[in-house]
């Protein structure tokens, strides 16, 4: 470090925190160690009674820590997202509207292996509202070697690692599966349940078909769904392996392509995800299982958001949720204040 001029200070970095003291009004620290002095800066600190102070001399292949973490910002942040200003090495990225957040978390573990620096962002494939925090990047040090904040930008490849889609507005038919309801003898409350869910994204419900154990029926139903432009048929009832049960059979002979029957992921081990061809549309048809109806939280609710964003869903997507398949109930978990399992 090295003691300059005040006046001379501009664009370079403090080596020490500055504090202001006002009698009876305040005290504490008005630039803390790392600020970068600007021209608005200067009378400040006259006024404080630093006439000279002690900064980081500059040094080649050397990078203050807010470059640092601006290179962090553009390596996550994407279309539909805003930043703060670098401040102590530190910015933070929000969502610009609502949608289905993805991440890349395989360089994120690369470029934060790396050292001296860090990637923090929020679960992807999750659903955020317009505001909510995506992602906080931070250099560790004070100063970071230019070389590793380019390895850092190899990692990323001029691709953010981040990306916000938003979601679509689809047409929604549902078909209720089974005897008990479609003759009458209990009141399905399965239809409701699916439909608060599906208010809150941009739906329109083209309606609810009861039908009897009857793959025919079931199929009919289906494809007049299809027919009707619906871009998302859901199914509820008759997924377990009961030989009464007919739906998965039902969906199979709709001739959709079946990604998964059963999910790593309790409650929500039956369900039934499908892709019915139409044209150049690719139409999901779930067969959801009975959890959906009286748990809080189930797989329906973390495929949704990929399915209201278009967000193709492979098998391979449905086995990798076995790692945190006890979320939704809550019996274990890193995260206890998350909520998303406990009712809230």
């Amino acid at each position: 470090m090295k003691r300059i001029k005040t006046i001379d200070a501009v664009g370079h970095v403090l080596c020490h925190d500055i504090t202001q003291i006002i009698k009876d009004q305040k005290k504490g620290v008005v630039f803390k160690k790392g600020h970068v002095v600007r021209e608005e800066d200067i009378p400040i600190l006259l006024s404080v009674g630093k006439e000279n102070l002690y900064v980081w001399e500059k040094q080649e292949g050397m990078l203050h820590e807010d470059e640092g973490a601006q290179i962090l910002c553009e390596i996550c942040k994407n279309e539909y997202m805003i930043s703060t200003e670098a401040r102590e090495g530190k910015i933070e990225i929000f969502a610009q509207r609502d949608g289905l957040f993805k991440l890349d978390i395989d360089r994120l573990y690369q470029i934060n292996n790396l050292g001296d620096m860090i990637i923090a962002t929020r679960h992807g494939n999750t659903s955020v509202k317009k505001g909510d925090k995506l992602a906080g990047t931070r250099v560790i040090p004070l100063i970071i070697e230019e070389e590793k904040m380019k390895k850092a930008q190899q990692i990323a490849n001029n691709k953010p690692i981040m990306k916000l889609l938003p979601f679509r507005h689809k047409k929604v038919g549902i078909v209720t599966t089974g005897s008990e309801v479609y003759k009458g003898r209990i009141k399905d409350t399965f239809g409701p349940v699916i439909i608060e869910k599906l208010e809150e994204y941009d739906t329109e419900i083209l309606g609810q078909t009861l039908v009897d154990d009857d793959r025919i029926m079931i199929v009919d139903s289906i494809m007049k769904y299809i027919e009707k432009g619906a871009d998302l048929v859901i199914c509820t009832g008759g997924m377990s392996v009961d030989p009464d049960d007919r739906t998965p059979a039902a969906i199979r002979d709709t001739g959709a392509e079946i990604i998964t029957y059963g999910a790593p992921v309790l409650p929500g081990a039956m369900l039934l995800l499908s892709y019915y061809k139409d044209g150049q549309r690719k139409i999901p048809i779930l067969g959801l299982p009975g959890c959906v109806m009286y748990s809080k939280r189930t797989v329906f609710d973390i495929l949704l958001p990929r399915i209201m964003a278009d967000d193709p869903i492979a098998k391979s997507d449905i086995s990798k949720l076995g790692v945190g398949g006890l979320c939704l109930n809550c019996e274990i978990c890193i995260y206890p204040n998350c909520g998303f399992g406990k009712g809230i």
